[in-house]
């Protein structure tokens, strides 16, 4: 099988960001006043066919824009890029000068292609092999992460091996219930995969300050994913600042850099509001003001790894009706995509917002009538299901059906193998313009890189 290549995307416009205060006075989203990332659904259908993933770069960019003015200045954004690696994605966030955190050495090797500096990118991870401290160590990277003392001992022999001191991150495995009950490394942590105990902290800290070969700078502390709470992601913050300057002190390094993680959400239903980044913004400008104010935290820097609120409403999966029926007098909808290529419906258990793009059920014309439809995708799984329940006008077969809010947690978190159906392409659109960012795959290629016998085909 042969794969057509991909076009390569337009010259990457070279002009900043606007500022913004506070959040977008609309919702800033890849599906807005009938277009899709600001064109026609049936011209995308048409020329990259579906099911399809697309991403508006300019969404992406408003988002990270909103969030970096809103936030101040001693703070330092790390695009988390397990929210959505796209080389794309990753180049429009590497011009606008955003930093990087990556989880693997496969994420590193992306960041380092799209152009992020890799003094401003931050590994973390709960699981790093040596290889892949090796490359941290090689690449210059701001900060690794450390989250055992096991590891903590492994990087510092690596770091030796090269003859290249490595700046660390303590991960801190404290539960966000104790950092909001503001507890400072006494106490049972409780259990988890990530980060270190109280006991373990100490150990790592006393180790990392003894060691040339290290240089202990602060604490990682993530609290929770997708909050859209702004005094939560605020308390959390202020929660980990504590926890870190309470280490620092301990231990006997100066505290340069606390990473509070991610976890900035997005709604994703209807009724769910939006993260007020003012009000965070707001927030976090008083704790910084109480850093300034003291001597041992005036010139450390907050670090913020967004993931999901920068891509996450920028992305849109393109699917097609195949077929509709009534069963057991509810109406069911089913369309050429399904978890396969969007999990995170099945996986925790949440619908997405799901819109008809095309068709009279679009509501081009009279307002037709919202009815209960199930949308299903095609597997032989009873899991395959978008929406139980959508409030929607009833599609026809060949009407185009979008799954909202998938520009995180997307194409890489599926289970694109099962059933062998086609990989769907990345189509990422920037100022209009739009190009394949990773062509369809078609099961063809994956069957071509099996042996079925011993020195054969």
């Amino acid at each position: 099988m042969s794969m057509v290549r991909a076009p390569g995307p337009p010259p990457a416009r070279q002009t900043a960001p606007v500022a913004r205060r506070g959040r977008p006075p609309a919702r800033n989203e890849v599906w807005r006043n009938g277009r899709l990332a600001g064109l026609a659904p049936s011209d995308l259908a048409a020329r990259f066919g579906t099911p399809a993933y697309v991403y508006d770069l300019d969404v992406v960019g408003r988002q990270a824009a909103a969030l970096r003015a809103a936030l101040p200045p001693r703070f330092d954004l790390a695009y988390a890029v397990k929210a959505n690696p796209n080389l794309a994605v990753l180049r429009h966030l590497a011009g606008m000068g955003l930093g990087a955190d990556v989880a693997s050495g496969g994420e590193l090797r992306h960041v380092l292609r799209a152009g992020f500096d890799p003094s401003q990118v931050v590994m973390t991870g709960p699981g790093k092999r040596d290889e892949e401290l090796a490359a941290a160590v090689d690449a210059g990277l701001r900060v690794v992460t450390v989250e055992s003392v096991g590891e903590l001992r492994r990087l510092a022999r690596i770091a030796e091996a090269a003859g290249r001191p490595q700046r660390v991150l303590l991960r801190s495995a404290v539960t966000e219930a104790a950092r909001l009950e503001r507890v400072r490394l006494v106490g049972d942590d409780g259990a988890g995969k990530f980060g270190m105990g109280t006991a373990d902290l100490r150990i790592a800290a006393a180790e990392a300050v003894a060691s040339p070969w290290l240089e202990p700078i602060g604490l990682h502390a993530f609290g929770a994913s997708n909050v859209t709470d702004a005094a939560a992601l605020a308390g959390h913050v202020e929660s980990a600042v504590d926890t870190a300057r309470a280490l620092a002190a301990a231990a006997g390094f100066e505290l340069r850099l606390v990473d509070a993680g991610g976890g900035l959400g997005i709604p994703y239903e209807a009724h769910e509001a939006e993260l007020d980044v003012a009000a965070l913004g707001a927030r976090l400008a008083a704790l910084t003001a109480r850093l300034d104010g003291d001597p041992a935290t005036r010139q450390t820097r907050l670090l913020l790894e967004p993931g999901r609120f920068i891509v996450g409403p920028a992305g849109a999966y393109l699917t097609r009706v195949l077929e509709r029926k009534q069963v057991g007098g509810h109406q069911v909808v089913i369309v050429d995509g399904g978890i396969h290529h969007v999990l995170r419906p099945a996986l925790v258990g949440q619908e997405h917002r799901v819109r008809v793009l095309t068709g009279s059920a679009a509501g081009s014309g009279a307002s037709p009538s919202r009815i209960p439809v199930t949308v299903a995708g095609p597997l032989c799984s009873g899991l395959d299901v978008f929406a139980q329940s959508a409030a929607m006008a009833l599609p026809d077969p060949g009407d185009l059906v979008a799954v909202l809010d998938v520009g995180a947690y997307g194409a890489t978190e599926s289970m694109p193998l099962f059933l062998s159906h086609p990989m769907p392409p990345e189509i990422a659109v920037r100022g209009g313009e739009a190009w394949v960012a990773r062509p369809r795959i078609d099961p063809d290629t994956w069957l071509g890189w099996q042996v079925g016998e011993p020195g054969g085909a």
